[in-house]
């Protein structure tokens, strides 16, 4: 029999080279959990195949659970993104810059949960642009290049809620890996340094043109570059799964969730808050589910006062193909293409790969009357067979 951990699939976390489960786990859910629930839960996770471990939080006792529960693992089943820049003060989580805590607080994690190194040093929260550059061009960086080149953390990383904030952490050449807030709602929201506004109703009761070209354009920067997104948020904080919250009229589940993230250019893992075996479970499903069950584009194509016409979303309800092609893969790699403003080698092997190219399509009309967000797929078939050369 096979087991599920076996079902789970793995991602390569960008130019790491770091392989990570598809579905991750924030420490949220083992918040005010005894020591024996957060083994239940981890050991529930691992054996649902979910290996990556995000741990933002300076708990100490949050910590020691953890790193109790995983310690009866061997280290090389696990991955770990360790954030510094958190502190614990007067029973209560924080984020610093103060070198002096940044440090304590690092190596505590390390104490804590007994581990010799983390795989992503993730420089905690940084979602203004002058937090950004006391963060980059200071000592928190320099930390953290330090600790990379000892071998106690394998990369660095920058957690963010705010694309701006990201682009420029992809431009500095410093980060292989961001961590960011994505799902359907938040990709229709502009960039912000106010990550309060994607918490209020009232910021999703507007009429949007589908995903906000910045943060379209943003995921494929990040794949060009070989940056991996890692996924915070995927559920919204729960919005997207309330019929009564969620903007798009109609709830989606968390498979359907998880399958709108894990489509995006760049994305590595997604990383939930999972508080419950239950809760555990249901993101764990997304590895068992069905095509239609992962289908999430019904439910944002028919969204009252959402349009995301003429926008491939990559849900592959454009299969099957008379000839073969596929449509989906083909309209990323065009559009990673056109991001970067000419072919990089790798979207061209990537594309050259394929088992049928842009130029085999017979023109049939099957797959736009199949779209259902009205894609003009013939002719991005053309646009990528002239680039591609095939």
């Amino acid at each position: 029999m096979i087991g599920k951990e076996e079902v789970m699939k793995t991602r390569i976390l960008g130019r790491t080279g770091i392989q990570v489960s598809e579905i991750g786990m924030g420490c949220e859910g083992l918040e005010g959990k005894s020591t024996e629930e957060s083994q239940r839960l981890v050991d529930c996770a691992m054996q649902e195949g979910i290996a990556f471990f995000d741990v933002y939080t300076s708990n100490p006792t949050v910590r020691r659970n953890l790193g109790g529960a995983l310690s009866r693992y061997p280290r090389e089943q696990f991955v770990i993104q360790g954030h510094l820049c958190t502190a614990w003060k007067n029973g209560q989580y924080c984020r610093t810059r103060q070198m002096e805590e940044v440090k304590e607080s690092f190596e505590a994690l390390l104490t804590d949960m007994g581990l010799d190194f983390v795989d992503v040093g993730m420089i905690h929260y940084v979602d203004d642009q002058n937090d950004y550059e006391q963060v980059m061009n200071g000592p928190v960086l320099q930390y953290a290049q330090q600790l990379r080149e000892q071998g106690t953390i394998g990369c660095i990383g920058i957690s963010t809620h705010n694309p701006d904030i990201a682009f420029l952490a992809v431009e500095s050449g410093f980060i292989d890996v961001i961590m960011l807030s994505i799902n359907p709602a938040y990709d229709m929201v502009p960039a912000s340094e106010d990550v309060n506004i994607l918490f209020e109703q009232e910021t999703f009761d507007r009429v949007y043109q589908g995903i906000d070209p910045k943060r379209d354009r943003l995921y494929q920067t990040c794949h060009n570059t070989g940056v991996a997104l890692t996924v915070m948020k995927a559920f919204a904080g729960g919005l997207l799964l309330d019929e009564r919250q969620t903007p798009f009229g109609c709830a989606m589940t968390p498979v359907q969730c998880i399958s709108y993230c894990l489509d995006r250019p760049a994305v590595a893992s997604v990383l939930g808050g999972m508080a419950s075996v239950e809760e555990i479970r249901a993101s764990a499903a997304y590895c068992t589910a069905s095509a239609a069950e992962k289908d999430y584009s019904p439910i944002l194509a028919n969204a009252p006062k959402r349009s995301f016409d003429g926008h491939c979303m990559y849900c592959g309800h454009c299969a099957p193909c008379a000839a073969g092609i596929d449509i989906a893969a083909v309209n990323k790699y065009l559009d990673l293409a056109e991001a970067q403003g000419a072919v990089p080698e790798t979207v061209q092997n990537h594309y050259d790969l394929l088992a049928h190219h842009a130029s085999e399509c017979i023109r049939c009309g099957s797959c736009m009357r199949n779209c259902p967000f009205g894609t003009d797929v013939i002719q991005k078939m053309k646009q990528a067979a002239s680039l591609f050369g095939k």
